[in-house]
C-alpha cells in the first residue's frame, strides 16, 4: 500500500484507578495492577457520524466533524470524559457530518468523502487512509495503547522519511523528528537549544510525508510529552500523566489546508492594530520618566521609524501590577499623551500576580479579596507565592467572573491612553520554590460556560492558566473600548491562545545560536496558531556583539513582530547603540524597508485573521512538492523562511560563520528583491536548474550589508512611501512591484488590503481590497488592477508600477481605463532591472500594456 502521508495515530485514554463492577476482560485485570491496554474490539455500533467501539469496559467514540476532521474520545472505565474544551471552539467541537459504515470479518469502521477509518478487531488497531490510499494514521502493532495508573502512552508507526512540525516555540530544529518534548509551561530564563520545557504548551503537530500532510491535536491540559523517534526509531509516541483522551485528526493533504483547518478548530488571530506591525523599542526597564522621553526623542532625531515604546516592571510602585511609581514617573499621564503626540504607542506590563497587601488601599487586592477571585489552597485559604512584588496572590482565571473582574483593572490605563498590555510571568512563575510555579494541589474553581462547575487541581489547570489570563485581558480591554482592537502580548499559553494574544519566544540570549534559533521557533509558532509572534531582537540575556545586533535587526524587519528588548544590567541595545555609524545606517535601512513593506505585511495579516495562515511561513507550506525527494525544502534551507506567500528570506544557516552558503529556491522562478534581477544562470550567481522540479541552487556571499531576499515570480507586491510611524499618512503613490511570470500562461497575481488600522469598522464594509494580475503577451506584459472593493478611502491617488527583471527600456506603454486609452511615459533603471511608469488610480480598474 502507498504509505505517503504516513501520519500515524491510535486510540489512547485515561484510566481511573478505581475498578468497576463491570470489568469483564483482560483490560480490567490489567487495571488492578495499575496497567491496562485496549487490546481487542468486544463490541461495536455504527452511529450517524461515526462509530462506537467497546474494548472490555472501555468505550471509544470516533466521529467525523467534517469530511476531513476526525475526533476521537475514549473512556477507559466505560464513560466518556466531559465534553468540554478550553481550546476548541464550540462550533467546531459540535460539528458533524454523516458517514457511511464499512465492515468486514477483520475490521469495522466508516468513510467520509475524504477518509476511510478502519478499526482492526483483534488486536485492536486503527488505520486512517485517504481516498488515494495514503495511510494517514496507523497503530504500532507491537506496542499499542498503554495505561499506567492514570497516565497513558501511545505508540505510532513512523516512516523513516516522515517529518514533524509544530508544538509551538519549543527550542531545537524546525523538524521535530529525533526530538522529545514535555508540555508544562515553565519560566525558563536562560533557556538554550536543548532546554525543555519552556513557556507554552501547544499539544498539536503536523506530520509531512512526501507532500501529504495531516495534523493531530491532543486536547489534554495536564502535563504531556511527545517522543519523535527517540525511544524507537520507527515510532513516535505521546501521552499524558492524567486527564481525558480527546484528540483530533486534521487531514490536508496540503499543509496550508491543515493550517486553515487548525484555525477552524481553535480560532484565528483577531485582526491586530496597524501600529503593532511597526518597529517596537523595549528593555527591562526604561525608567525614570526622563529616560522614556529620551528614548522617544532619540528615535525621532535618528529618523528610526518606530511605533511603540514598552514599559517593563520598573514603572510600577514596588513592582505592584496596576500601579505607577510617582517618583520615577511623576507625570505618567502627560507622558503617555506626549508619546502619542510623537506617534509612539505605549505598551505596559501587567503581570498576573497581585501584591498581597491587605489594609493598604491597594485596589486589585481589595477588590479581588472582596469578590473571592483568588486561587485557593486545599484548606480553602488563599494561596500566596513570592514573585516580583514579594508575597502575591493570583486571580482564579478559570472562573468567568474572575476574568471579568480582572478586565476591569485596565480601565485606568485605557483611560490614560495606554495602547497595549503585556501579560508576563503567567506560566505562572513563582519564586523561591523548586518547581518555579504553584504547588500541584492548589485548587482552581472551574465556573465557565461549557464546563460542569467543579474544583480542579493545579496539575490540570497549569498549562491553560496563562491563556485564560490573556483571555481576561483581551476581553476586558475590548469591553472598555468595544470598537478598538486590543493588543495583548503573552509569554505563556495553550492551544487556541492566539484568539486572545500575540506572543514571543521568551527570555532568549544575545548569542549567534539564539539568532539562528529564532527562525524555527517563529515558524513552529505560526504553524501552531500563533502567527503574531516575535523574539527579543538582539537577545534578552547578555549584550550582543555589534554585528550580531545588526544582523538580528535586519532579519527581524521581516518577522511578524519586530521588538528590540534586553535585560536589566545589559548594555544599551537601541539601533543607534553598540556599533559603528555603518551599523546604524544598516539597521535604519532595514527598519525603513519594513515600513515600505507595510501594505504587503498588513495584507498578509488580514489573510491570517480570516484563514489562520501565518505571516511567517516555512517553505513547505507554499511548496509541499518542492524537493525532488519529497522532503520539506526547509530541511536543506535551514534558516530560510517566507514572509507571506511571495518573499523568501534566506539568512545564512549559521549567521556567525564566515563562509558563503547555498540555498535551493523552490520551483517557481525568483527575482532578487534588492536589485530586481531575475535569478538564473546569467545573473552572476552560479545557478543549477533541476528540470524535474524547477529548483535553482543559488550560491550566496555572506555579507553584513545584505540579507538575501527573493521575490516569487508571478507576483505583485504593494509597497508605500517611507513613513516614520503608522500614524503618518504616506505621501506619494502606492507602488506595485511586478515580478512577471517565467513563462506565458503562468499565474501572476497580488492583492492589497487596507482599513483604518485601529477599529472594527472593517466589519461594516469600511475596508479597501484591491486585486492585481499580470500576464505575458506576444508584445510584452499586461498589468491589470481590478476595481476596488469596500468603502474605505485610500491615501494615494496614483500608482507607481515597477516591472522587474527588465534588461532594456519599454518600447511603449498604454493605459486603458474607463473605456479610454492613453500613452504613458516610462523610465528604465538598469541598476535595479526595472521599467517604471506612473498612472492615476480612480478605483474603477485599469489595464497597463507594456511592449518591448
Amino acid at each position: 500500500m502507498n504509505r505517503a502521508g504516513h501520519f500515524l495515530f491510535v486510540v489512547f485514554g485515561v484510566v481511573f484507578l478505581a475498578a468497576t463492577s463491570q470489568a469483564n476482560s483482560a483490560v480490567d485485570n490489567q487495571k488492578k495492577s495499575g496497567f491496562a491496554r485496549l487490546d481487542r474490539v468486544t463490541a461495536s455500533r455504527a452511529t450517524a457520524n461515526g462509530i462506537e467501539i467497546k474494548s472490555g469496559s472501555a468505550v471509544l467514540h470516533i466521529t467525523a466533524l467534517r469530511e476531513d476532521v476526525i475526533r476521537v474520545r475514549v473512556g477507559a472505565a466505560g464513560q466518556l470524559p466531559e465534553d468540554a474544551s478550553w481550546a476548541v471552539l464550540a462550533t467546531a467541537r459540535t460539528a458533524t457530518v454523516n458517514v457511511s459504515p464499512e465492515s468486514n470479518a477483520a475490521t469495522v469502521g466508516f468513510k467520509t468523502a475524504k477518509l476511510h477509518i478502519a478499526i482492526h478487531k483483534d488486536p485492536l488497531g486503527i488505520m486512517v487512509t485517504d481516498m488515494a490510499g495514503h495511510v494517514i494514521a496507523e497503530t504500532l502493532p507491537e506496542r499499542p495503547i498503554e495505561f499506567h495508573g492514570a497516565s497513558f502512552r501511545v505508540y505510532m508507526r513512523s516512516p523513516a522519511d516522515e517529518h514533524y512540525f509544530g508544538l509551538g516555540d519549543k527550542p531545537g530544529p524546525l523538524d521535530r523528528r529525533n526530538e522529545a518534548f514535555t508540555d508544562w509551561n515553565t519560566d525558563a530564563f536562560g533557556w538554550q537549544e536543548t532546554t525543555d520545557p519552556i513557556y507554552k504548551s501547544i499539544p498539536y503537530f503536523i506530520a509531512f510525508h512526501k507532500g501529504v500532510s495531516a495534523g493531530i491535536f491532543l486536547d489534554n491540559t495536564w502535563r504531556a510529552s511527545f517522543d519523535f523517534n527517540k525511544e524507537y526509531r520507527d515510532a513516535y509516541s505521546f501521552g499524558s500523566e492524567a486527564g481525558p483522551l480527546d484528540f483530533y485528526i486534521l487531514y490536508g493533504p496540503e499543509p496550508k489546508t491543515v493550517v486553515e483547518t487548525w484555525a477552524w478548530l481553535t480560532g484565528t488571530t483577531p485582526m491586530p492594530p496597524m501600529w503593532s506591525f511597526g518597529y517596537q523599542q523595549s528593555r527591562y526597564s526604561y525608567y525614570p520618566e526622563a529616560e522614556v522621553r529620551r528614548i522617544a526623542d532619540r528615535l525621532r532625531s535618528e529618523r528610526i521609524p518606530a511605533d511603540v515604546i514598552w514599559l517593563d516592571i520598573d514603572y510600577q510602585l514596588k513592582n505592584r501590577p496596576f500601579t505607577v511609581d510617582p517618583e520615577r514617573f511623576p507625570h505618567f499621564d502627560q507622558m503617555i499623551k506626549d508619546l502619542k503626540a510623537q506617534h509612539l504607542h505605549t505598551v505596559v506590563i501587567t503581570d498576573l500576580h497581585i501584591a498581597d497587601l491587605p489594609n493598604a488601599g491597594y485596589k486589585p487586592y481589595d477588590e479581588g479579596t472582596a469578590g473571592d477571585h483568588f486561587v485557593k489552597n486545599p484548606d480553602g485559604s488563599t494561596f500566596v507565592g513570592v514573585v516580583w512584588p514579594g508575597k502575591s496572590v493570583f486571580p482564579d482565571f478559570t472562573q468567568k467572573t474572575s476574568r471579568d473582574w480582572w478586565g476591569t483593572l485596565y480601565s485606568d490605563f485605557v483611560a490614560k491612553g495606554v495602547a497595549g498590555f503585556w501579560n508576563d510571568m503567567n506560566e505562572p512563575a513563582v519564586f523561591e520554590v523548586a518547581s518555579k510555579t504553584m504547588p500541584d494541589n492548589v485548587q482552581h474553581r472551574i465556573d465557565e460556560p461549557g464546563f460542569a462547575p467543579r474544583v480542579a487541581s493545579h496539575l490540570e489547570i497549569h498549562n491553560v492558566f496563562g491563556m485564560e489570563n490573556t483571555r481576561g485581558t483581551f476581553e476586558g480591554v475590548l469591553k472598555l473600548q468595544p470598537n478598538v482592537r486590543p493588543f495583548v502580548m503573552t509569554r505563556a499559553s495553550y492551544a487556541g491562545g492566539q484568539r486572545y494574544s500575540s506572543t514571543w519566544s521568551g527570555d532568549n540570549s544575545a548569542t549567534w545560536n539564539h539568532l539562528r534559533q529564532t527562525t524555527p521557533q517563529l515558524l513552529n509558532l505560526g504553524l501552531s496558531g500563533f502567527a503574531m509572534a516575535g523574539a527579543d531582537v538582539g537577545g534578552f540575556a547578555g549584550s550582543p556583539q555589534p554585528e550580531l545586533l545588526t544582523r538580528w535587526l535586519e532579519v527581524a524587519a521581516f518577522h511578524p513582530i519586530d521588538r528590540d528588548h534586553t535585560a536589566i544590567g545589559t548594555n544599551p541595545q537601541e539601533p543607534w547603540e553598540n556599533g559603528t555609524p555603518e551599523d546604524v545606517t544598516l539597521r535604519r535601512k532595514y527598519i525603513e524597508e519594513r515600513y515600505r513593506l507595510l501594505p504587503y505585511i498588513y495584507t498578509t495579516a488580514e489573510e491570517m485573521s480570516r484563514t489562520g495562515l501565518p505571516i511567517m511561513r516555512p517553505l513547505f507550506m507554499e511548496f509541499p512538492n518542492g524537493a525532488p525527494d519529497g522532503t520539506p525544502m526547509d530541511l536543506a534551507n535551514t534558516n530560510s523562511f517566507l514572509l507571506g506567500p511571495n518573499l523568501l528570506v534566506a539568512q545564512s544557516p549559521f549567521p556567525d560563520e564566515m563562509d558563503d552558503y547555498s540555498i535551493a529556491l523552490p520551483p517557481q522562478g525568483w527575482y532578487d528583491y534588492w536589485d530586481g534581477s531575475r535569478i538564473e544562470g546569467s545573473s552572476g550567481r552560479k545557478a543549477i536548474d533541476n528540470e524535474l522540479v524547477g529548483q535553482t541552487e543559488v550560491h550566496l556571499h555572506r555579507s553584513v550589508g545584505t540579507l538575501p531576499v527573493f521575490a516569487r515570480a508571478g507576483t505583485i507586491v504593494p509597497e508605500q512611501p517611507l513613513v516614520q510611524s503608522t500614524d503618518e499618512t504616506p505621501q506619494g503613490p502606492l507602488t506595485l512591484r511586478v515580478y512577471p511570470p517565467t513563462a506565458s500562461g503562468n499565474a501572476c497575481e497580488g492583492s492589497m488590503y487596507l482599513d483604518d488600522g485601529l477599529t472594527y469598522n472593517f466589519e461594516k464594509g469600511e475596508f479597501l481590497r484591491m486585486k492585481f494580475s499580470c500576464k505575458l503577451t506576444a508584445q510584452g506584459l499586461s498589468v491589470m488592477v481590478a476595481p476596488r472593493e469596500g468603502s474605505f478611502a485610500p491615501w494615494w491617488k496614483m500608482l507607481s508600477v515597477e516591472v522587474y527583471g527588465a534588461k532594456k527600456p519599454a518600447a511603449s506603454a498604454t493605459i486603458a481605463m474607463g473605456g479610454h486609452s492613453a500613452a504613458l511615459a516610462t523610465g528604465f533603471d538598469a541598476e535595479h532591472h526595472r521599467v517604471t511608469t506612473l498612472v492615476s488610480d480612480d478605483g474603477k480598474g485599469l489595464e497597463l500594456q507594456l511592449t518591448y
